[in-house]
């Protein structure tokens, strides 16, 4: 074809849409049961926001952004993620103001120039929830007991929740130093990508997933054996609180999260049933972000989820979702007359709360009949000419051969009446 979606991206077509109803509403019903308020932030922000928030050295800066310049002179980006435009909308809105601390999720689609594979894309959707405004532990704790309560309410089967604490502005330092040693030293048995990171940003090459440089950084120091008083207390009382609500995790000491803004907690999970679908729900501490953005210190923990890993890992579990309703009725016709009625008669069901479906394209009887059965209606209404003449039209229980001629006076209500009881 001449035209065709841009490399990456994807369309969704009605037949994936049950997955993404049931993947919202779901997030939506968590949200309400945690006392979390939707929060919707523009899709562009200043390049700045994303320089500065997510931190230069990172792939998604170096690499995968989409950024331009608009016909005013502005640098915008399209979001490759959600927090640090979130922090920007909490600084910019003044929700400091409001009682501490503030919850927010989010919904929409993310940008980034990435290698397509398995539920990736360039343009690709999260869920997101933030705690902003509290360096309480429990709010650590919480909100990753939100993550694996959505990913369970979602039917994701078995999940492994894996943490790790990547400590503070105090024992960080000290390590990244002690880390930087330990790679340049095998420098030359890492991959070509990892060998830039060594000097730029130790930290990402233990979120590595190059095999080459799985098998060199083999023995690696572990930040947590580093971590000061304070981070230790901190991730013990989140381990603690996690484990007396009957939450397992698992401790994953190279777990380091790909973003600079995160300190102490992070977290991941994934669904044993869809390993190959990768991170599921990841999130962590990020108390330093808002100063990052020129703002005030602020604490923050949230997490974010991809919405096509979820569906992806779904099918792997075969859990398949409600499908769409179908239509109650549908209404064919025979005659210039009789498709003004079928219209009518349509537009008067939708409006009594009745889904209908009206026979479109002047197709003959059978070709509409063929449609009525393929759409999964219960009811078909057939109108002719001569019974329209009568004031009757035919009514029909799909998968059964017989029908009835009913007055078309008083359809709608009957019609109405009979699909609020479930009646065939």
């Amino acid at each position: 074809m001449a035209y065709q979606k841009p490399y990456g991206m994807h369309d969704i077509l009605p037949e994936e849409q049950p997955y993404w109803e049931h993947l919202r509403r779901t997030f939506r019903d968590v949200c309400e049961r945690y006392g979390f308020g939707r929060l919707d932030t523009p899709v562009l922000e200043q390049t700045v926001v994303f320089l500065k928030g997510v931190g230069e050295g990172t792939d998604i800066v170096d690499k995968e952004m989409y950024c331009f310049t608009d016909k005013g002179g502005d640098n915008l980006t399209l979001r490759p993620e959600f927090t640090a435009g979130v922090m920007r909308s909490y600084l910019e809105e003044g929700m400091r103001s409001r009682p501490q601390p503030v919850k927010l999720a989010s919904i929409g689609p993310m940008f980034r120039r990435d290698r397509p594979g398995a539920g990736r894309y360039r343009q690709f959707h999260q869920v997101n929830a933030e705690i902003i405004g509290t360096d309480d532990a429990a709010a650590d704790a919480e909100l990753l007991a939100m993550a694996a309560s959505f990913g369970a309410a979602l039917g994701l089967g078995a999940l492994r929740v894996l943490v790790n604490s990547t400590g503070c502005p105090a024992c960080k330092p000290p390590y990244l130093a002690k880390l930087a040693a330990f790679l340049r030293e095998r420098r030359d048995r890492l991959s070509a990508l990892d060998r830039e990171r060594v000097d730029r940003n130790p930290l990402r090459v233990l979120d590595s997933k190059e095999p080459e440089t799985r098998a060199a950084i083999a023995g690696v120091p572990l930040l947590g054996d580093d971590l000061c008083a304070g981070c230790r207390g901190h991730f013990a009382e989140v381990r603690a609180l996690l484990a007396r609500a009957g939450i397992e995790v698992e401790e994953s000491p190279l777990l380091v999260r790909g973003l600079d803004y995160y300190t102490r907690t992070v977290f991941e999970i994934v669904s044993a049933a869809a390993p190959d679908a990768g991170t599921l729900l990841g999130g962590g501490r990020y108390d330093g972000l808002a100063e990052m953005l020129d703002g005030p210190q602020t604490p923050g923990v949230g997490f974010a989820g991809g919405i096509e890993r979820m569906i992806l890992a779904l099918k792997a579990a075969e859990r398949s979702p409600r499908a769409a309703r179908a239509p109650d009725v549908f209404i064919a016709y025979i005659g210039a007359k009789a498709k003004e009625a079928a219209f009518t008669l349509a537009e008067a069901l939708r409006r009594a709360g009745v889904a209908a479906v009206f026979g479109l394209g002047n197709k003959g009887l059978k070709a509409q009949m063929k449609l009525a059965d393929r759409t999964g209606a219960g009811l078909a209404v057939i109108i002719g000419e001569a019974e329209l003449a009568e004031g009757k039209v035919q009514l029909r229980a799909m998968g059964e051969s017989r029908q009835e001629l009913v007055p078309l006076e008083g359809l709608v209500a009957s019609l109405a009446s009979r699909v609020a009881r479930g009646a065939p």
